[in-house]
């Protein structure tokens, strides 16, 4: 399967968190998406990396995506290194994504960081012809992503561009609260988190509260680009 748009997360949740609106305005349009988690979350203060996994499929059914698949690397530890890209590089040239959406290029969260950095080395080494990778007993072939585009995470980032997600609000939550371990529940006796609260959920539509009115509209998600973007026609700016 090729898909236009493949999203390259750091842990499960974080696709949800700052593009989900965005992922559901392109599904709609008829674009095929995509989600790559690069770990399971498992230093996380609560849940599970089996209870995450299972969240994360019923976030993909709601977002309708195509396809979502987990690297496992190590929560934390991976790193931004040669063998974590050529993983990632693989995956690029198994779906051939036209756009790759991206964790932040700094946040509060380490891995935001590295999970930016790693993705975005990867595209660029992906369509590199002498390197070989394999997948399944196949050679691939080399692709490179035309753009890449980083999401805003939990640390404001003046964005490059802003989506427009009204329509796509209520499908954002519901993603969102698809993972019931992470997020606000009365009932849930697990420690706290900095996520846990129910004032975080507050924070969400705030800043996409934000970022919509910046571009006057209710909601929005914003992204910070790696180069600058170019037009032919004046008219495709709102």
């Amino acid at each position: 399967m090729k898909l236009d748009i493949l999203v390259i997360a750091a842990h499960p949740d974080d696709a949800e968190l700052a593009c989900s609106g965005t992922i559901a305005a392109q599904v709609a349009k008829g674009y095929k998406v995509g989600i790559l988690d690069l770990t399971k979350g498992e230093m996380g203060t609560r849940g599970t990396p089996e209870i995450r996994m299972q969240e994360s499929e019923e976030a993909s059914k709601i977002l309708g995506v195509s396809i979502r698949e987990n690297l496992g690397f190590k929560d934390i530890f991976f790193r931004d290194d040669d063998s974590h890209r050529l993983e990632i590089v693989k995956i690029i040239r198994k779906y051939k994504p036209e756009i790759v959406l991206a964790n932040a290029v700094t946040d509060r969260h380490p891995d935001h960081g590295k999970g930016g950095a790693v993705a975005s080395n990867a595209c660029f080494m992906s369509g590199l012809r002498k390197i070989e990778t394999h997948f399944d007993g196949i050679d691939q072939a080399p692709w490179r992503p035309k753009y890449v585009y980083h999401y805003i995470q939990n640390n404001y980032i003046k964005p490059d561009f802003v989506v427009d997600i009204t329509d796509f609000w209520g499908i954002k939550i519901e993603s969102i609260k698809a993972f019931r371990s992470q997020f606000y529940d009365p009932n849930n006796k697990e420690p706290q988190s900095f996520i846990s609260s129910a004032e975080f959920l507050d924070f969400v539509e705030a800043r996409s509260r934000e970022f919509g009115h910046s571009i006057m509209v209710k909601y929005g998600e914003g992204f910070t680009v790696e180069r600058t973007l170019g037009i032919t026609d004046l008219f495709d700016l709102k």
